[in-house]
């Protein structure tokens, strides 16, 4: 990005971001980030309930991003127990918060403009999508 004339750049963690669009999209970019941060919005849930909230991601997807939300700052991972099975919850930090007002405004736009452009259908599960 240019400022006063000058090439700049936001360095976060070692990354080089050039504007804060990318920065934003560095932090919750992708198919799957948002929608986990959107379905934590209400509280903690446990990884198989993330699982059945989003049936196409992948159980192996599913781990990573959690894992690259956690480390970003935006998800807490609690386990509770002391032998197995562990109890493991997910939920939104304050820094995670922070990004609803922003995910609600990108989920209004998908919504009118599928309502616009598209239709409403019932799926049985074999149809991939978002």
């Amino acid at each position: 990005m240019i400022v006063n004339g000058e090439h700049k750049a936001y360095r976060i963690n070692d990354k080089i971001y050039h504007c804060g669009t990318s920065v934003t999209m560095g932090f919750i970019g992708g198919k799957w980030k948002c929608v986990v941060l959107w379905y934590l919005r209400n509280g903690a849930l446990r990884f198989s309930e993330l699982r059945r909230l989003s049936p196409y991601i992948t159980e192996k997807m599913l781990s990573i991003q959690l894992k690259s939300l956690e480390k970003d700052g935006l998800v807490a991972r609690t386990s509770y127990g002391e032998k197995a099975p562990f109890r493991v919850y997910y939920n939104l930090t304050s820094f995670g918060e922070t990004l609803i007002p922003v995910i609600k405004a990108l989920t209004d736009w998908g919504i009118a403009l599928a309502t616009n452009k598209g239709e409403m259908i019932d799926v049985d599960g074999s149809e991939a999508g978002g």
